[in-house]
Parts: structure tokens; C-alpha cells; sequence
């Protein structure tokens, strides 16, 4: 029989099961031969052979050849200590050496092809730069989006807006958006957009408000970014992606969802 409890404690020093379990057993009986050690912890032979052979280079068993056969017996208990130290070094080694390389890993990964980019923003200072975002494209541009009027018009002032909206002008961005039919969503066009140019108006189309749970947007701009905002307080959070794989899909469901809304 095994001592289990020995056998747990002794796989938290880094041993597998299956070397726990042998280790605890020859400590116990100070030897066996593979034969017995196999029949007490219920492990095929052949890898009760192996992990002799595997212990024994870590120091913590002995081999003795009685006769024809080969006996094992355990190392002092020092032998445990001191492949514990082992592994910390090769630990330490192997954090070291990953260290040296991360510079060049880096440089490597920046420049792999098609890797989407993904960044997270907390707060409702770092979220505000989703829409310095919007407008920091290099050039005109058809914006797709879910939106919520009346989280966007409780989280940015009116002034703020009204810049916003003067830029998004001036950079001649047009804007597709999906609205909860609600009174304050149907303000959208007429009172956000009085003061700008009719060119630049957004179209819109609703649906019913019960199937619109969205505190905030989902936003599919530029030509490959998509934004995710939640401006449900006080967990102001948001997530920008950068993949023109996931930005095309997100406008086909776009398109989807803008056929079965109403005008």
C-alpha cells in the first residue's frame, strides 16, 4: 500500500503522480525491487521503470544490482532538498532567459500580418477617446453602429458634442445607426444634427426598445476598427479591435440587422 497523504505532499515538491506515489512507497520500506513497488502502487512495470530511472537521475532513489535484478533504494532525505533547489535554478533560468528575449519576441510579434489589436480602456476619461478615435482616421469614411441615445447624451456634454459633431463634418464621416425606438432616440436626427450640414446627416432606423439592451454602442469605423462601449455607470468600460476580418463581419451583421429595421 501507498501512503496517499505522503504521496500528495511529496507532488507539491514538483514530482508527477505516478513518482509521488513510488517515492512515497520506498520511503517507507527503504527499497524494493520493481516487481514489488508495481504491485503496491498499482502502476504497469514498464512505467514503474521508467520513473526509477527518471528519480534516479534526479538523486532521490539508488540502483543496486542484487544478483540479476536491480533493487532500488531512497537517497537521504537531503537528496528531496536539494532537487527542490534544482528545479528553483532551472526556474530561474528559464525566467531570465525569456526575459532577454522578450525585446526581440516583441519586435517579431509587431511585425506579424493580419494580428488583431485590441485595446481596453476604464473610465470615463479613457473612454471619451473612442470618439477622438472615431475621428482620427486619415480619410472620409461610412460609420455603422448600435447606439443609445440616452447614455451617450448622459455621459459627453453638450458642448463636447456639438465639437464632436462639427469635426466629424469636417472629416466628412456619414453615419448609419441602429436606435431603440424611444422619444429621446427619435430626437437623434433633428435636434443632435440641426446645426450641420444635411450631407452629413445620419440615417436611421429603429427598433423596438425591448429588444435593445444596450447601454451605449457598438460602432464598426474607419477600415478596420470596431468599438465596443458600455456606458452603463459606474463601470464606464470600453474595447476597441483593430482586425479587418472581424470589422467585416461585424458590418455584414450590420446590414443584417439594418434590412430588418424599420425606417
Amino acid at each position: 500500500m501507498v501512503n496517499t497523504a505522503l504521496a500528495s505532499r511529496l507532488k507539491q515538491t514538483g514530482l508527477s503522480e505516478k513518482s509521488a506515489a513510488i517515492y512515497a512507497y520506498l520511503l517507507e520500506h527503504g527499497g524494493a525491487y520493481p516487481s514489488a513497488i508495481a504491485a503496491a502502487t498499482k502502476i504497469n512495470r514498464s512505467t514503474v521503470y521508467k520513473i526509477l530511472l527518471d528519480i534516479s537521475v534526479k538523486g532521490l532513489v539508488n540502483e543496486i544490482q542484487k544478483g540479476k535484478k536491480l533493487y532500488y533504494q531512497v537517497s537521504r532525505p537531503s537528496a528531496l532538498l536539494k532537487y527542490a533547489k534544482q528545479q528553483i535554478d532551472i526556474a530561474n533560468d528559464v525566467y531570465e532567459n525569456a526575459k532577454s528575449l522578450t525585446p526581440d519576441i516583441e519586435l517579431l510579434y509587431s511585425a506579424l500580418p493580419n494580428k488583431p489589436r485590441v485595446l481596453y480602456l476604464e473610465g470615463e476619461e479613457e473612454v471619451l477617446g473612442v470618439y477622438e478615435d472615431y475621428l482620427s482616421q486619415d480619410k472620409p469614411y461610412e460609420m455603422v453602429s448600435f447606439s443609445s441615445s440616452k447614455p451617450i447624451r448622459a455621459f459627453v456634454s453638450d458642448s463636447y458634442y456639438k465639437n464632436y459633431r462639427r469635426r466629424k463634418e469636417l472629416k466628412e464621416i456619414t453615419t448609419r445607426v441602429i436606435l431603440p425606438d424611444t422619444p429621446i432616440d427619435r430626437e437623434y436626427e433633428n435636434v443632435w444634427h440641426a446645426d450641420v450640414s444635411k450631407k452629413i446627416w445620419p440615417k436611421v432606423r429603429f427598433i423596438p426598445p425591448a429588444q435593445f439592451p444596450l447601454e451605449g454602442e457598438i460602432a464598426v469605423y474607419g477600415e478596420a476598427r470596431v468599438a465596443i462601449v458600455n456606458l452603463d455607470k459606474p463601470h464606464v468600460t470600453a474595447v476597441i479591435i483593430e482586425d479587418k476580418s472581424f470589422h467585416r463581419a461585424m458590418r455584414t451583421v450590420f446590414e443584417l440587422a439594418w434590412k430588418g429595421a424599420a425606417k
